[in-house]
């Protein structure tokens, strides 16, 4: 959590992403690929997540299963090959036969074309990518050892704002200044900072209307990162963003340069780790920037800090969301969410060759 948020003062626009201002786009919610429609003898169709022959191919009695009528277990062995149980079901004694089908579908867990349908066009709900379907958070495989894309774009500067295939982005210091890198055919990012105080750069979507969270169904991002230097008294990487009416400033933080420090007696088990939930409030001038028009005064803080840091995963945002509201606290109309690294100063770089934030539902 940046020590000082009294000290930000950035652009007027009323939709900003933390204190940076300004419009952004948003990318489409799901890709094709679709849902799971049975395939041919199976359970589950070719592409998806079991092969082309499914679980019982053969019915519900056939040679190949695992006790064939007369003795020991037919060719084919308890599991054939490419599907969950060889063909012939459970105990019989017809004929049946190898499994259908061989190996594992064409496509794997996720289809042809990438995670997310990041191929979607510019704005929320664009025209879906050419990957599979809308990211399920609790399954989905992020590529932990991408590279870096080569087509960026760097900007340098204390308050950066704008739009990269789809995505918005932006830059914001009381410091030195630093520099972001986006890239027109993926979405990733790279920052950089040098003695910047409270530096932050950040890279997602942002919502125009004035709706709950719940409205845009299962929020996630898919994010990889690796770090270099030094960030000073504090760091966050992770997710941040705003809520509006009532003002909320929230994080998820992931990652550290200094370590994670988690606090607090409330916890949630969301995407399979402990996170420690807090809550507090907080006065200065960013709130008047990143908050509704006309706010004034103090907003609220919202944080999620991950009990163990990891580099590279699925971030179901809107799990934390509703963890919050459990506990009673104010949920705003949903402004802003964003992956984002924060540092207190130092001199570093992070690069997210995977930085991906999706919706889905309008």
């Amino acid at each position: 959590m940046r020590s000082s948020p009294a000290n930000r003062s950035v652009s007027s626009l009323t939709f900003v992403f933390g204190p940076a201002g300004a419009l952004w786009l948003a990318i489409g919610c799901s890709s094709s690929g679709g849902a799971l429609p049975p395939g041919a003898g199976g359970a589950v169709s070719n592409g998806g997540f079991t092969a082309n022959g499914g679980a019982l191919a053969g019915g519900a009695t056939g040679t190949g299963g695992t006790l064939e009528q007369g003795g020991s277990t037919s060719t084919g062995g308890i599991v054939s090959s490419g599907g969950v149980v060889s063909s012939g079901g459970t105990a019989g004694s017809g004929t049946g036969g190898a499994a259908k089908g061989g190996t594992s579908g064409t496509g794997g867990i996720q289809s042809t074309g990438g995670t997310v349908g990041r191929d979607g066009g510019a704005g929320r709900d664009g025209a879906p990518g050419t990957g599979g379907t809308a990211i399920d958070a609790e399954t989905s495989t992020v590529n932990c050892s991408a590279a870096m894309p080569t087509d960026g774009k760097t900007y340098t500067g204390s308050n950066v704002n704008g739009t990269a295939n789809g995505l918005g982005y932006g830059i914001w210091t009381n410091g030195s200044g630093g520099s972001i890198t986006v890239f027109s055919s993926e979405h990733a990012f790279a920052a950089s900072w040098s003695n910047s105080q409270d530096f932050l750069a950040h890279l997602g979507l942002d919502f125009r209307t004035d709706k709950s969270y719940t409205a845009y169904g299962t929020i996630a991002a898919e994010f990889a990162e690796t770090k270099t230097g030094t960030a000073g008294g504090f760091s966050m990487i992770g997710m941040y963003g705003w809520m509006h009416s009532p003002c909320v400033e929230w994080y998820i933080n992931e990652d550290s340069f200094n370590g994670l420090n988690p606090r607090g007696n409330v916890t949630a088990t969301i995407d399979g780790a402990t996170y420690y939930l807090t809550t507090s409030t907080t006065t200065g001038t960013g709130g008047a920037n990143a908050c509704e028009g006309g706010h004034t005064g103090g907003w609220t803080q919202m944080v999620s800090t991950r009990k163990t840091a990891r580099q590279c995963g699925t971030i179901t945002v809107s799990d934390h969301f509703a963890a919050w509201a459990k506990q009673g606290w104010n949920l705003g109309t949903l402004s802003s969410v964003h992956i984002n690294v924060e540092t207190g100063g130092g001199t570093g770089s992070v690069q997210f060759p995977v930085a991906n934030v999706t919706t889905t539902s309008n």
